[in-house]
């Protein structure tokens, strides 16, 4: 292949390292950590289901110990959990209120679950997408630790699509750490500008939607404040994801 055929070609391997071309997919670059990419998650997640739309998200990984070189501070997420839970008391958080020493020093073996989920003998993007979700309310608002292997799989056991006795395999060698890894790569791209980014093959691309937020001043002398939150966004995202499902047409259940 030479020429314009193989520039094509390198180019739609090069946007599926961004973007999930399947039909009714939206991509998501988060940390399971990040308490606006749960926020908007919850938000997206409870608009398919009022409008009795089926869409599945492609988690893709974001991991912010990576590009920080150290766990996310517990002091940032506390403060932002609080503001955000204040104004959405719907999504059930509460303050971290087990021992210090419990709280989770890293999420990468939450989000190695989630990418190792994906694989069809483990249940695809639905039980993907599944524990994401059960992963986060486990965090935000039963205060687990899901650093720990044992309560990944326990999470893991709440959701009706995962086989968990084939995710325990599947991580036991290694399933999903080297996803987790090129996706780090991959969200150094200036197209993702953080977590939560949200994208669709039809070109549909947003950072952290619905917030208007600032921090008084730099952590940890400063705190968020949330002046609005708007969840039409997930209106517009699902709109956009009708008028252009996608780009060829495979899918992922």
């Amino acid at each position: 292949m030479t020429g314009r055929a193989q520039s094509r070609a390198e180019d739609q391997v090069a946007d599926e390292e961004l973007v999930n071309p399947a039909p009714s997919t939206v991509t998501v670059w988060s940390d399971i950590g990040c308490p606006w990419a749960s926020l908007a998650l919850h938000t997206l997640r409870s608009r398919m289901r009022e409008r009795g739309e089926e869409v599945f998200i492609d988690h893709r990984c974001f991991p912010l110990e990576l590009f920080n070189s150290q766990p996310t501070p517990k002091f940032i997420v506390d403060a932002e959990v609080v503001i955000i839970a204040g104004l959405r008391p719907e999504l059930g958080w509460k303050p971290w209120i087990a021992p210090d020493w419990t709280y989770p020093v890293t999420t990468l073996p939450a989000m190695e679950a989630v990418q190792a989920c994906k694989h069809p003998s483990v249940g695809g993007l639905r039980a993907s997408d599944e524990l994401d979700a059960a992963l986060r309310e486990a965090f935000y608002v039963h205060g687990r630790c899901i650093s720990v292997h044992s309560v990944v799989l326990d999470v893991a056991e709440q959701c009706e699509h995962v086989d968990v006795r084939a995710l325990a395999e599947a991580l036991a060698n290694g399933a999903g750490r080297a996803e987790v890894h090129a996706q780090w790569q991959v969200a150094q791209r200036p197209e993702v500008r953080g977590s939560p980014q949200l994208l669709t093959a039809g070109g549909y691309t947003t950072h952290n939607p619905g917030a208007t937020y600032h921090w008084t001043a730099k952590p940890p002398d400063g705190f968020p404040r949330l002046e609005h939150y708007r969840t039409d966004w997930a209106d517009e995202l699902l709109d956009a994801l009708i008028s252009h499902p996608g780009t060829d047409e495979r899918n992922l259940p």
